[in-house]
């Protein structure tokens, strides 16, 4: 579904823009990492994971808990034996364009207390294209290869790795650790490359797509013999797993492995500066040609090992490092026409049917032109000639028009103010970029959407009710509420005996559907029953309510502990403890307390809650810390470690953390110059730390 650029969206369509890109994604990582085919190409795969980070940048409080923010991979495949990482494989986060790595190297000084203009030393090294390798060395011996897996778990490669001539099967220097798990990437060159794809055009074989799809089809293989009779390569990078680290950087690090007979990448670079990082990566982009291997961007690294562990990670990615990839490519093309799609919350999104046109390897035939506004500002019009891009964005959109390969003919679009799927009036409110049907759950668009949302994969999560199952059943009237899906099996059972008795012809309801059959019906029903037990993050994830992601949820849940006091507070517009949520904020409160007041939402609620069972919250994490579960607020100027630091500790240990003072507050950390929120810790009895007191107690078991 085309939806609107990322600074125009609402919360409620963040979310559902979270949640498809998740669920391309997922199948995604698994056509690429397991099957070694992907149906994406690079550009749309970094695409949609852009679009990912740009939006939960805007709404961190959307953030999905098992979202492409936290998954890494996918699972292996079962052929392979499993191999466990002891240090998780982590991924990078990406960036784009000049100020974003302006905004990386500042946002490390700003998180580390420096001065914006402090110089970090820098690790630079081009970003291969190929899969991710672990190899553990015990004494000096190789012992165990595997892939990346979903971070946690890979594949087990290590009759595949011994053949490649790049890894050494003995290390022989008296200083290595005892314990030594270097990590890298295997590829395949490009000379390699063709000369195999010729091979196997020769003999009929299957062509591959690229040199990464080859260097991962080749390690991948059950029988170590067909790796061997591949050519491929591996660079080392980085290190997991190790018994005694003797090297104080990442430079450090890859002299050390080089001198142990490691190969890694002769265009490594130190750089000292943001500029030297920015000139490193014009340089590299204008070589990437002339290199015998194919890259699609530069690593960067804060190369000082006591700077990474201050800086510490995020979810999967470390705040010491970020990839810059190559920019994407434009196309120029002619809209054929402006159509009008209708979203979950009523959006009124126009996008543009484009003269199919190729950019960067992807058929483009749409692409969004995000709202009336923009159309206006870019005079945008039907027959125009415009320059497209697939640049930071999973959808394709319309930099500019072409203003001198206009035609007469060229017409203006003139947006309705009537929703093209019930005939409701569409308003725009003053606050808001997007025109909205005020038709509500009368309009089949957004009743549709709100359906598959309940069912989707962060919230009931039900298999054998996807997009166009739930299309079909609410256009026949099958499924009008999710309270239908939970009595889908009595209505069929019922419709079922009724038919037998009055026509014994065997006609029966679901299981004569076409494309449906007996196990059909029977595994549906059992999906739908597994999920009458649901968890209370999820179902309030369900519910659709205004600006509340994943992330948020789960945030509710921990606070409120169960759905009862949750709804109770909301219902009686108490919004004191949602408030003090660090990243709840006024107006998203207003929204979950203006959901609660609509009585055909609690309607919902009720009918559903008479169908299933929603659990009270459990955090099964083991923090094993005095202060998980507690909620935290900090204020005043901390002296030994950033206010961001102090927070990304807080939460590491399992407790909560505050933006304002409240009676459920437990402890209040003060720095310098405590204001209000020391004054109000006093008043209400909280009990107040110094940094020092609370480092002493964070570091307690």
């Amino acid at each position: 579904m085309l939806e609107k650029e990322i600074s125009e969206l609402s919360p409620a369509e963040a979310a559902a823009e979270l949640k498809r890109i998740a669920e391309e994604m997922a199948k995604a990582d698994e056509a690429y990492y397991q099957n070694d085919d992907p149906y994406l190409t690079d550009a749309q795969y970094d695409a949609l994971k852009r679009r990912n980070e740009l939006i939960e940048k805007r709404f961190p409080e959307l953030k999905l808990t098992d979202g492409p923010s936290v998954r890494i991979g996918a699972a292996v495949r079962s052929e392979f034996g499993k191999v466990k990482h002891k240090i998780p494989m982590l991924s990078l986060g990406d960036i784009f364009s000049e100020e974003e790595l302006a905004d990386f190297t500042a946002g490390i000084n700003r998180f580390l207390g420096y001065e914006t203009d402090t110089q970090i030393t820098y690790s630079a090294e081009p970003k291969i294209d190929g899969l991710s390798f672990s190899a553990r060395y015990e004494h000096g011996k190789f012992v165990k290869g595997a892939t990346r897996g979903d971070g946690t778990t890979g594949e087990d490669i290590t009759e595949n790795l011994k053949v490649i001539k790049d890894l050494p099967l003995t290390i022989e220097a008296d200083n290595i650790p005892e314990i030594l798990e270097v990590r890298g990437e295997v590829y395949m060159s490009k000379a390699d490359f063709l000369e195999l794809n010729a091979q196997n055009e020769k003999e009929g074989k299957k062509l591959f797509a690229n040199p990464r799809n080859a260097a991962a089809g080749s390690l991948r293989q059950l029988d170590a013999n067909i790796t061997k009779e591949r050519k491929l390569s591996l660079f080392v990078y980085t290190w997991g797993d190790v018994s005694d680290i003797i090297w104080d950087s990442q430079s450090q690090f890859l002299e050390d492995v080089r001198q142990w007979g490691f190969k890694t990448n002769p265009y490594n670079r130190i750089c000292h500066t943001t500029q030297a990082l920015t000139d490193y990566f014009e340089y590299l982009m204008k070589e990437r040609a002339n290199l015998p291997y194919d890259i699609d961007g530069i690593v960067y690294k804060t190369d000082s090992l006591a700077l990474q562990n201050r800086l510490g990670f995020l979810t999967r990615t470390p705040r010491w490092a970020i990839a810059h990839k190559f920019p994407a490519e434009q196309a120029f093309t002619k809209i054929n026409n402006i159509r009008i799609q209708v979203g979950r919350t009523g959006a009124l999104t126009p996008v543009a049917d484009l003269e199919p046109v190729n950019v960067g390897g992807v058929i483009v035939s749409h692409a969004t032109l995000h709202n009336e506004d923009e159309i206006r500002r870019k005079d945008i019009r039907i027959g125009d000639t415009v320059v497209i891009q697939r640049a930071g964005d999973v959808i394709p959109q319309v930099v500019e028009v072409v203003k001198e390969k206009r035609t007469p003919e060229a017409e203006e679009f003139d947006f309705p103010h009537i929703c093209p799927m019930c005939g409701a009036h569409a308003i725009k409110e003053e606050d808001e970029a997007v025109r909205r049907c005020t038709g509500g759950l009368t309009c089949p668009a957004q009743a549709i959407e709100r359906l598959k949302h309940f069912v989707s994969r962060e919230a009931f999560d039900i298999e054998g009710l996807g997009a166009k199952i739930m299309e079909e059943f609410y256009h026949e009237g099958i499924i009008r509420t999710p309270a239908d899906i939970f009595t889908l099996e009595e209505r069929n059972k019922k419709l079922r005996d009724d038919l037998f008795a009055a026509l014994d012809d065997g006609s029966i309801y679901l299981e004569n559907r076409e494309g449906w059959g007996k196990k059909s019906v029977e595994n549906l029903f059992k999906a739908i029953n597994e999920r009458r037990d649901i968890s209370l993050p999820r179902f309030i994830y369900a519910l659709g309510i205004r600006q509340v992601g994943t992330a948020t949820s789960r945030l509710i849940a921990k606070n409120y502990g169960s759905f009862a006091n949750f709804r109770n507070d909301m219902i009686q517009g108490d919004t004191e403890k949602l408030l003090a949520i660090d990243g709840i904020g006024e107006a998203m409160a207003n929204d979950i307390v203006e959901f609660f007041a609509e009585e055909h939402n609690i309607k919902t609620i009720n009918e559903l809650l008479q169908r299933i069972q929603v659990e009270d919250f459990i955090d099964e994490t083991d923090y094993n810390s005095p202060i998980a579960g507690k909620t935290v607020v900090f204020t005043g100027t901390l002296e030994k470690m950033t206010r961001a630091e102090a927070k990304a500790k807080a939460l590491s240990l399992g407790a909560k953390v505050a933006g304002s003072v409240s009676k459920n507050t437990d402890y209040v950390i003060v720095g310098a110059d405590a204001g209000s929120k020391a004054a109000k810790a006093q008043e209400l009895g909280v009990t107040i730390l110094s940094e020092d007191e609370f480092t002493i107690l964070a570091a307690q078991k």
